[in-house]
């Protein structure tokens, strides 16, 4: 069933037309990858989408085949991490509303790159850190923004911290020197100094506080202790920093946040937890169905670029 859905919402993913706003930004890549070496795809900005894209016109396809494949990258990690979840069906219906619906159908570099993300959570939570350190790694050829995570693993380490520290201390400079320094000034001077302002970043950020400042009261009701509950603590945490921080360039932290997502995937799934009556839970359950069917409902009815994810339009309808 779950491969099912997955694939189900892959597809959907994959082969819409002209759906989400830098549809036309992706052709562009397609394009660009088309004329370029092998060597000058591997050394450009973001070499994993642009290998992907330069493989999918090497083998005569096209971008339905490019976002099929990142929308199966980012469903593999949606899915990963949402079984891991008391409540494993209600931990993918959070994800609809932005994280599938928003992210994974208009900016498909980042949501490969989150998917990515997702399964280095899933691999942190059980102690694997180096696993971690790989899957967010990946997720940086194709956004290099994920290399801000990889700190994440230094900060939830219960045991041996320092060997962890600077062993991913080490790991994080390697990536950003690959991925990110290169393009610092530039990502400065275009999120920062040009002031850019993103429609919806601080809504979007307070999305993340919500669970976070849910976490932080009631954890001990949400988690068992370890590596896991001091992952999601430093999570909670640079949740709610990023509340001034998007005052101060909204753009910048709310591309940022988006690796704050999956807060909402694991707090909302377990919140039931806070009580043992069961007709509190399914109250406390229904709740969250409700408030996320609002979430996307407010979303498509009144966000400002909606208009560019409606109406929805599969390729082979047309």
């Amino acid at each position: 069933m779950w491969l099912l859905v997955g694939g189900i919402f892959a597809l959907a993913i994959g082969m819409r037309y002209r759906v989400g706003g830098d549809w036309s930004s992706y052709l562009a890549y397609l394009d660009r990858a088309a004329i370029m070496s092998l060597p000058e795809v591997l050394a450009s900005d973001d070499p994993g989408y642009y290998l992907l894209n330069w493989l999918v016109f090497q083998l005569g396809g096209n971008i339905y085949w490019v976002n099929l494949i990142c929308g199966m990258i980012v469903m593999s990690g949606v899915v990963v991490f949402a079984r891991r979840q008391p409540l494993p069906w209600l931990a993918l219906l959070v994800a609809v509303p932005y994280l599938i619906v928003v992210v994974a159908m208009g900016y498909s570099r980042q949501a490969t790159a989150l998917g990515f993300v997702l399964l280095g959570l899933v691999s942190l939570s059980k102690g694997e850190i180096r696993w971690f350190a790989i899957w967010v790694l990946l997720g940086a050829t194709f956004h290099k923004s994920a290399v801000l995570v990889l700190p994440v693993a230094a900060l939830a380490a219960s045991q041996n911290w320092l060997w962890t520290f600077l062993w991913v201390g080490v790991t994080t400079l390697i990536g950003g020197y690959l991925f990110l320094f290169d393009s610092a000034d530039r990502l400065w001077e275009n999120y920062v100094e040009a002031d850019y302002q993103s429609q919806g970043g601080l809504i979007r950020v307070l999305m993340n506080a919500v669970p976070a400042t849910l976490f932080l009261v009631l954890r001990k009701y949400l988690c068992q202790g370890g590596e896991e509950c001091k992952l999601w603590w430093w999570l909670s945490i640079l949740a709610i920093v990023c509340i001034p921080l998007v005052i101060m360039s909204s753009t910048a932290t709310d591309r940022v946040a988006l690796y704050l997502i999956p807060l909402q995937m694991y707090v909302f799934s377990r919140l039931h937890k806070v009580s043992h009556d069961a007709l509190v839970r399914t109250y406390i359950v229904t709740a969250v169905v409700a408030y996320y069917a609002l979430v996307l409902f407010v979303w498509l009815m009144f966000a400002s670029h909606a208009y560019v994810w409606l109406p929805y339009r599969l390729v082979w309808l047309l």
